[in-house]
């Protein structure tokens, strides 16, 4: 009988034994091939985002992190990326940022590459609409959850900072961390001002390991290619221009793409998401919008602190909103402007004064690429100020932090 059950049940047992194995003990992590890493940079994946081998990569190879939202999406001739490889720029773009990123999400998922990044560059597209009442949402926050970027915070916390406890306080009103883990407990005691205890320790340690061996095994899979769409950039591009003839060869393409609206907008975005019945529903449909209000203030100041600690440099950039859509829509133009008032002072206060404002530009001709993402004409104008920054010395930031920009007074002040 007893041989029976094991003929039955011995390979059961045997093969949780060896998943165990693959998971609880470390695993070698090896290199990707350059291709893989190449494919990962544009790939806007959550594997790479959440991850920490592909990333890790990268920036040992020199690509330079462009953080963002939905904008690092819109892929055409004069993205950063299409650039940087036609002009044989010295720096390549690791685009880590999707749809609904924000600043929370970004400070978690920093977690893995901040440290050996020390004292080096990076690009940040920074949205107006993420400053909205609610701030982060909690479904995509959800979604881009990466447990293991939230070990390395605890594991590098230091509860007597400001930064720290407000970063644990935020991260436990998001849903994954509602729930009983060791996680959410080592979350509770940071944000407490006290360091996680042995016990907590020892759950997230061999939790720690298993995390490391699933990035190590799954993060190259399931990357999607953005090859056939960097191509066709390339094509478009002549084998040498200045700045203006950019500017003119985008003012080209973009009037060509733009014919079936009266908004500037590609005519794909429109015929897909505005055409028909639904652009009339959205007649005045934003004029109760406000985004002066918002606890993303606090996270963005979670980002500066980050930023700061290691001495990193960054070249913001503030898209401009669709004119012709934004007055369609009742979108508020003296909201917008004490918005972006209210970012500057936040961000040129603290000594983070290379801020690239495009907020005046949203009504120029083919500038933007439907409502609010940047367009042709719009990613030539920020090529003009990213390009000088990465490819020549800057000068030493010197980051003056003022942890009142965590309080709900500034959150809601106008």
């Amino acid at each position: 009988m007893k041989r029976r059950l094991l003929q039955l049940f011995g390979p059961v047992l045997l093969a949780c034994v060896l998943v165990g194995g693959v998971f609880l003990l470390p695993l070698p992590q090896g290199q990707a091939s350059q291709q893989t890493v190449k494919k990962a940079a544009v790939s806007l994946s959550p594997n790479v985002l959440l991850g920490r081998r592909l990333k890790a990569q990268a920036l040992a190879e020199g690509y330079v992190p462009f953080m963002g939202s939905s904008e690092l999406s819109r892929l055409d001739a004069f993205h950063p990326t299409v650039l940087a490889e036609k002009y044989h720029r010295p720096y390549r773009p690791l685009l880590l940022g999707a749809p609904g990123t924000q600043s929370l999400t970004h400070f978690l998922n920093d977690q893995s590459w901040i440290r050996q990044y020390r004292g080096r560059k990076v690009v940040f597209v920074l949205s107006l609409q993420w400053f909205t009442p609610g701030g982060q949402r909690p479904d995509a926050f959800s979604y881009y959850y990466s447990p293991l970027q939230a070990i390395t915070f605890l594991r590098n916390a230091q509860p007597h900072r400001i930064a720290d406890r407000y970063a644990a306080r935020r991260m436990l009103q998001m849903p994954p961390l509602q729930g009983h883990s060791a996680i959410r407990d080592g979350l509770l005691e940071v944000a407490a001002g006290q360091y996680p205890d042995q016990g907590v320790w020892t759950r997230l340690n061999l939790q720690d390991v298993a995390l490391k061996n699933e990035d190590a095994l799954f993060s190259r899979l399931l990357l999607p290619s953005r090859a056939k769409k960097i191509t066709q950039g390339l094509a478009q591009l002549p084998a040498h221009a200045t700045d203006q003839q950019l500017d003119a060869l985008a003012t080209q393409i973009g009037a060509r793409q733009t014919t079936n609206n009266r908004f500037g907008i590609d005519n794909q975005f429109y015929a897909k998401r505005l055409g028909g019945d639904k652009v009339q529903a959205l007649k005045g449909s934003q004029a109760h919008f406000d985004y002066r209000r918002s606890p993303e203030y606090g996270d963005l100041q979670l980002l500066l602190a980050q930023f700061a600690r290691y001495h990193i440099q960054v070249q913001f950039v503030i898209p401009p909103i669709n004119q012709k859509w934004a007055s369609y829509t009742g979108l508020s133009q003296p909201m917008v402007a004490q918005t972006t008032a209210k970012l500057k002072h936040q961000l040129t206060s603290q000594g983070f004064t290379r801020v690239l404002d495009l907020t005046q530009a949203g009504g120029e001709p083919y500038f933007m690429q439907d409502t609010i993402h940047l367009g042709w004409r719009g990613w030539v104008a920020v090529d003009r100020a990213v390009q000088p920054f990465l490819t020549q010395k800057q000068p030493a930031a010197h980051y003056r932090l003022n942890d009142d920009y965590f309080t709900s007074r500034w959150a809601h002040a106008r």
